[in-house]
């Protein structure tokens, strides 16, 4: 390189000293001037990931270029014939390390802006909400890219390490499937955005609750009675999972309701609307109304339906329209009616048995014996 040749053509102290000083100066310069500028201007923006990527990268920007003077040392011919050591070892002692230590600074640059930006994604609300498990793939392929380049670095042969990996891959593969299938379902659940965290999800065995976790191996769930369910994400994947949160919050509640035959259809019409407008669970917009869905044996089958803002108010919501119902029914004098029954019970008749007379009472001629009175005990 050109650069080398002019930094050869120089006293060695002169060379080191200058691509020091050139080195230093640039990091002081990214430090005062560079960095300044852009935390200025970032603090402008509307988003906060800017600010995450810049206090991320500046330490590994300054880093190297600071470390970028003594790895070039390493290549100067001039200088490596001055140092009392050969340049194999001159670049094992300074060059080596500084490269390792500006690729590690960088990868855990990258690892931290990923994982920090995740989180404030998911602070920001559900539009912008990532699965966990985003985080955990990102830093495992920053780990195997870091380890990968260190090796190379330091010339490692990396031959016998991936035989090695691939016999160990399949033997972890086979001792550790569950987990593996665990791993894999939770990134196909990811990027099908099944689910997300806050959402309340039904289990196709029945189970509900809100989602607090996504994890590599599981998913956790907050039940109604605060118990933590935590489901395998294998089996997540390959069962329904009904998502009461999505693809809005809202939910509709039906409230089935009987009344008598011949009960003014019109006026319980408004007044099963009126109850649902005066309570406060539900909303406004969709209007409540109701339907009468089927004439039944007893009863005129009819159902409220309304709105209430989130899944885990349905419930209440019922039991309150359930109570309001009965207590304006009575009020109103709407009968609920119950299922009836007339049973009409005969009056008892003597049978052909209590009249016929018994085998004892009968004559060897077949006449019935007039001693005998039926057995009377007369």
């Amino acid at each position: 390189m050109n650069v080398l040749a002019s930094l050869d053509a120089l006293v060695p102290w002169q060379a080191a000293a200058l691509v020091l000083a050139v080195s230093l100066g640039a990091a002081l310069l990214a430090e005062l001037v560079v960095i300044r500028a852009a935390r200025r201007f970032v603090t402008r923006t509307k988003t906060g990931l800017d600010e995450i990527a810049l206090a991320e990268v500046r330490v590994p920007l300054v880093a190297s270029l600071a470390l970028a003077g003594v790895f070039v040392l390493t290549r100067v011919e001039g200088v490596v014939a001055a140092v009392p050591v050969s340049g194999a070892a001159l670049e094992s002692f300074f060059g080596d390390p500084a490269l390792t230590a500006v690729v590690l600074l960088w990868a855990w640059a990258l690892n931290e802006i990923v994982n920090r930006g995740v989180e404030y994604l998911q602070d920001q609300g559900a539009r912008y909400d990532f699965a966990p498990v985003f985080s955990n793939v990102w830093t495992l392929v920053v780990l195997v890219g870091t380890a990968g380049t260190v090796l190379y670095i330091w010339e490692v042969d990396v031959t016998p390490l991936l035989a090695g990996a691939g016999i160990v891959g399949i033997t972890v593969g086979f001792a550790a499937k569950d987990t593996v299938a665990n791993f894999f379902g939770g990134v196909a659940l990811y990027f099908d955005d099944t689910y997300r965290v806050g959402d309340f999800v039904e289990l196709d065995s029945g189970e509900t609750g809100t989602v607090v976790e996504v994890g590599i191996r599981s998913t956790t769930l907050l039940t109604r009675d605060e118990v933590l369910v935590t489901v395998p994400n294998s089996v997540l994947n390959a069962t329904k999972v009904i998502n009461q949160s999505a693809p809005s919050r809202r939910r509709r509640v039906r409230a089935p309701v009987g009344v008598a035959y011949g009960t003014d259809l019109d006026a319980l019409e408004a007044l099963l609307v009126d109850i649902a407008a005066d309570e406060t669970l539900v909303l406004d917009s969709p209007k409540p109304r109701c339907r009468l869905r089927r004439f039944g044996d007893s009863a005129l089958e009819y159902e409220l339906l309304c709105w209430v803002s989130s899944p885990t108010r349905r419930a209440k919501a019922v039991h309150r329209l359930n109570r309001a119902i009965h207590d304006r029914f009575a009020a109103e004098g709407i009968e609920i009616p119950y299922p009836k029954r007339d049973v009409s019970v005969a009056a008892d008749r003597p049978t052909d048995d209590a009249v016929r007379p018994s085998p004892a009472a009968v004559n060897g001629d077949g006449a019935v014996d007039p001693a005998d009175d039926g057995g009377s005990g007369r």
